[in-house]
């Protein structure tokens, strides 16, 4: 006879794919429901040529967050996430960028893959919190700068689990681990989010990427984070909790004159010897 069921019992694994549009929050108010719809008609096709069609047609594993999307799809499907699906969808928004008018903005996508058990219903549990931090951590925003600087639209985070379901385990034909950076996840104001992942911009070598990365200072407990802003802004927030060796902020090159340039940067103890530097700005444009 089956047991009832209770609440300490562990829900099945499910796999999730986060999304966040780079910069929507700075698009004009008038466009940002065009693009968005722009950008769902993007995911449907993408969903459809990478053999999710039936995935991305069952609404209930789907949810809209404004500036982006959690999707949440059983686990034997999750391979296709990675491939083909970052590939296509790579490919599917440089094309919508050749062909847009010119004012529509670009659209460029941070992009998470993780697995781990969830609620059945409700899609609750640590695996859907732990999925979002991927998608803003600081792997993620490091992904997206050197998408951007390589003419790429789509930097993918995998988790560790996730990477091991999918490459490491052979279920992709056109990716192989070394298209991948490994390093370590972690995000801003969150200090205990410490996580091994794999950083991959389809198009763009693990080199590049690591060159985009923000070095944590050994023996250092620290949170920075430089956001790359359209329309002439730029914001740099920096905690360390102690500067015991060289914390460095970020270079902004061809900042016009008119720009809007925000420092938020603090720490109760700077020790003998260290040294803690903000924004440096290298060529302002009149």
């Amino acid at each position: 006879m089956q047991s009832e069921t209770d609440f300490r019992d562990i829900p099945p694994e499910q796999a999730l794919f986060v999304l966040d549009m780079k910069g929507y929050s700075q698009i004009r108010e008038c466009r940002m429901s065009p693009v968005r719809g722009d950008l769902d008609d993007i995911l449907a096709h993408v969903f459809a040529q990478s053999g999710l069609a039936e995935e991305w047609g069952d609404g209930t594993a789907y949810k809209d967050t404004g500036d982006g999307a959690i999707f949440v799809l059983p686990t034997a499907r999750m391979w296709r996430l990675v491939d083909p699906l970052l590939g296509n969808l790579d490919q599917a928004l440089a094309r919508y960028d050749r062909e847009k008018m010119e004012r529509t903005p670009t659209i460029r996508l941070r992009a998470s893959i993780h697995v781990g058990p969830l609620t059945p219903e409700d899609h609750r549990g640590n695996a859907i919190n732990d999925a979002c931090r991927f998608v803003n951590s600081d792997l993620a925003y490091a992904g997206m700068s050197a998408a951007v600087e390589h003419d790429a639209y789509v930097a993918a985070v995998l988790s560790q689990i996730a990477f091991s379901y999918t490459v490491d385990a052979g279920r992709c034909e056109r990716l192989s681990e070394k298209q991948f950076l490994p390093a370590t996840a972690r995000v801003d104001n969150k200090p205990t989010f410490t996580e091994s992942a794999y950083v991959h911009v389809p198009g763009v070598g693990p080199t590049s990427i690591a060159g985009c990365i923000t070095p944590h200072a050994a023996g250092q407990r620290s949170a920075f984070r430089g956001e790359e802003r359209e329309r002439g802004s730029v914001r740099v927030v920096q905690r360390p909790e102690e500067v015991n060796g060289i914390v460095r902020g970020v270079k902004a090159r061809g900042v016009t004159a008119h720009a809007n340039v925000e420092i938020d940067q603090a720490t109760p103890i700077v020790n003998p010897g260290a040294e803690l530097t903000g924004l440096e700005i290298d060529g302002t444009l009149g």
